[in-house]
């Protein structure tokens, strides 16, 4: 694949791969708790009238990815620009790293409904996307 398969070409974009295909699991997950609590000819249809609540771990499935969709554009945008820019190293490596698996173990803490532990793991997320932006102005 050559030069076309720009993903091995540095850790920062197989993180930000990786973390597109989590969010891909962030729209999955409550879409699929929504398609149980309504039926599947409720989520294939035009969903008219008014769904069936999905239940408590698909709402904190929703409040996850509604969380995810508010720092996603922020991390994929340092990551991009620190690819572009050369600005790539330990900040980005570890920044990358840090935002990547904490988002991954976010997923079941806030579905199980753990608190302070998920707070916590939002931090670490929120400190891994400030060390790629500290990496812009490094």
């Amino acid at each position: 694949m050559g030069d076309a398969w720009i993903l091995v070409k540095t850790p920062e974009l197989t993180m930000l791969a990786a973390t597109l295909v989590l969010a891909f699991v962030h729209i999955f997950l409550p879409a699929a708790g929504r398609t149980m609590a309504n039926g599947l000819v409720w989520n294939a249809g035009a969903r008219d009238g008014v769904p069936q609540r999905p239940g408590v771990i698909t709402e904190r499935l929703e409040r996850a990815q509604a969380n995810m969709w508010e720092t996603l554009p922020l991390f994929i945008g340092a990551v991009l620009i620190a690819h572009v820019t050369g600005k790539t190293g330990d900040l980005t490596f570890w920044g990358t790293q840090a935002f990547f698996w904490a988002r991954v173990v976010y997923i079941p803490v806030y579905a199980l409904g753990i608190p302070m532990v998920r707070s916590l793991i939002w931090l670490v997320a929120m400190g891994g996307l400030v060390a790629n932006f500290a990496a812009l102005f490094s």
